[in-house]
């Protein structure tokens, strides 16, 4: 084999790998799109658990509030049937 064929098949073993090296960066930034595109997702996901954790908050809390002021009303209520059996008896 001369030093020519061997040059040229160098040539084409490099053009062969800058071909496969130029895939495998396409392939890279198509991936690390991709990968920004799941970090947007999360971000926007993360937004929307955030409102929905303080509105969860809010709703407790007023939760929290109605279910005090029944106490009250049924102490209340409990206060006026004992007043009214007293005027019967």
């Amino acid at each position: 084999m001369s030093a020519l064929q061997k040059l040229q098949e160098k040539i084409e073993q490099w053009k062969s790998n800058h071909e496969e090296i130029k895939r495998q960066n396409a392939e890279l930034k198509s991936q690390l799109e991709g990968a920004e595109g799941v970090r947007e997702a999360q971000d926007v996901l993360r937004v929307e658990l955030e409102a929905k954790s303080t509105e969860c908050q809010t709703h407790e809390e007023s939760i929290r509030t109605l279910q005090q002021e029944l106490r009250e009303k049924d102490e209340e209520i409990e206060k006026i049937i004992t007043q009214v059996e007293e005027l019967l008896a």
